[in-house]
């Protein structure tokens, strides 16, 4: 097992002290949140330990990075190590300043987060004022500076209907690609669960996404925490008689599978604490008591997830198990089990299906 899944894409929680504090966030983030147990030394170390086994995308994460005295110290060894640095910035404190350190750190991508094409829309959702303006400041400076960036958009009821919009606007910005998440109700995200995205409108939402990036040849396009999507994709192209080749970056961890929590991607918080995903709270071990290769390749949590004999429900008898996999975090939300099936999922699989139609011939 242990050859089969390879680390290619880290999310590290340098902080979570933030400079906003979003309906959704994940760390439940805020100024006064937690600044974590690592120094400096510690954290090269840690990248050390990460370098020592693989050689992953690290995306500098929060709670807001840019908050952290140290992070283009940690950066710019993290690209000594060869390591392939990020980071995911929420855009207010770019300037020109910023852009040239993340220049001499060699930071490969970093992205901003866009929920709304207008103020209202979006500074609602950051809950900050100005938050908007923010964003599209940062972008111009990129830009002014040559940096490349991607947009990271983030859905529920109240914001899905402007998708259409964010998406043309983060094209307009220039980014050269817009990652859309539909949301995981973990952190703060479990204070608006009411604002879920049905998973009939899901499914219409993907489907428009397959569409776009069908036709779509400016900007890289992916759907995240979303994983029926790579369902969606191989039965519209059989259906329409293609062949859909999906475009990728060198900083994206492909785009070929679903669900690849503790399968590709982790996520290390800011007490060392290792978990599946950036949205999976479940604990596989922590980094101060356990060597970060030691949880990535033997931790219980881990070796489940990977034992695809096992997942549950619909996603357990789905022929597109090995393809999509459902979204583990958001089945723990929902349901209180990873294993359990997708719960915004509302394909049938054959199997299923079968059985239905010989009982009916039965009776």
């Amino acid at each position: 097992m242990k050859g089969e899944f390879s680390l290619k894409w880290l999310a590290w929680e340098v902080t979570r002290r933030c400079n906003l504090r979003c309906v959704h966030c994940r760390c439940s983030s805020d100024e006064f949140s937690s600044e974590g147990d690592f120094s400096t030394g510690e954290g090269k170390r840690l990248l050390e330990e990460i370098a020592g086994f693989a050689k992953p995308v690290v995306v500098l994460s929060g709670g807001e990075p840019l908050l952290r005295d140290d992070i283009f110290q940690l950066a710019a060894f993290g690209t000594s190590l060869g390591l392939r640095m990020c980071m995911a910035t929420n855009g207010a404190l770019v300037d020109d300043e910023v852009c040239r350190r993340m220049d001499e750190a060699d930071i490969k991508m970093v992205s901003l987060s866009l929920d709304g094409s207008t103020a209202a829309i979006h500074d609602d959702f950051r809950q900050c004022p100005g938050a908007f303006d923010g964003v599209i400041r940062a972008a111009e400076t990129f830009r002014r500076n040559g940096r490349k960036f991607l947009i990271n958009s983030s859905f529920t009821k109240r914001n899905q209907a402007d998708i259409p919009n964010v998406f043309r606007l983060a094209k307009s910005m220039g980014a050269v690609a817009w990652y859309r998440f539909m949301i995981v109700p973990t952190g703060r995200g479990e204070e608006i669960r009411e604002e879920l995205i049905s998973k009939e409108d899901y499914e219409e939402i993907l489907e428009w996404h397959y569409r776009q990036e069908k036709e779509e040849d400016e900007i890289l396009m992916r759907p995240t925490c979303a994983p029926h999507y790579y369902r969606i994709v191989p039965q519209k192209a059989a259906a329409e008689g293609i062949a859909f080749q999906r475009r990728s970056l060198s900083f994206s961890t492909g785009g070929g599978k679903g669900c690849i929590a503790a399968q590709s991607i982790c996520l290390i918080d800011c007490f060392g604490n290792v978990k599946p995903c950036s949205y999976f709270p479940r604990i596989a071990g922590n980094v101060r008591e356990t060597p970060f290769r030691e949880i990535w390749e033997n931790s219980p949590l881990f070796r489940e997830l990977r034992d695809f004999g096992s997942y549950k429900g619909k996603c357990g008898r789905c022929e597109f198990l090995h393809v999509c996999g459902g979204c583990r975090a958001r089945a723990d939300a929902v349901h209180g089990d990873y294993m359990a099936e997708e719960p915004f999922c509302g394909y049938v699989p054959v199997r299923i299906r079968a059985k239905g139609s010989r009982r009916k011939a039965k009776a």
